[in-house]
């Protein structure tokens, strides 16, 4: 089944973000390699796809695990969450509908 991980950022979250952005993409990439990964990005803080300073406000990631406890396993188990650039994060069942 399809999961939606949707994380909050703290406040000026860029610096946290940075330091451990290989391993957050390197996670992803399983996913992605594992033909399980439909969407994933973060939410830019301004209206501009490169907000540099600015930095994001959150996630999101769209992903298919076995379980809704596999996938909230995965996404505590996020490198943004051990460095603190995550306030939350939640998962929820999600179904494709479009396209």
């Amino acid at each position: 089944m399809l999961y939606a991980i949707i994380s909050q950022d703290v406040e000026n979250s860029l610096e946290k973000r940075m330091a451990v952005r290989p391993a957050h993409i390197e996670r992803l990439n399983i996913l992605k390699n594992e033909g399980r990964l439909i969407i994933a990005g973060p939410h830019p803080a301004i209206d501009n796809n490169e907000p540099g300073e600015a930095g994001f406000t959150g996630s999101l990631v769209v992903a298919e695990f076995d379980s809704l406890e596999d996938a909230q396993a995965w996404a505590d188990a996020d490198p943004y969450m051990d460095s603190g650039a995550y306030e939350r994060v939640v998962v929820k069942p999600f179904k494709k509908v479009l396209p």
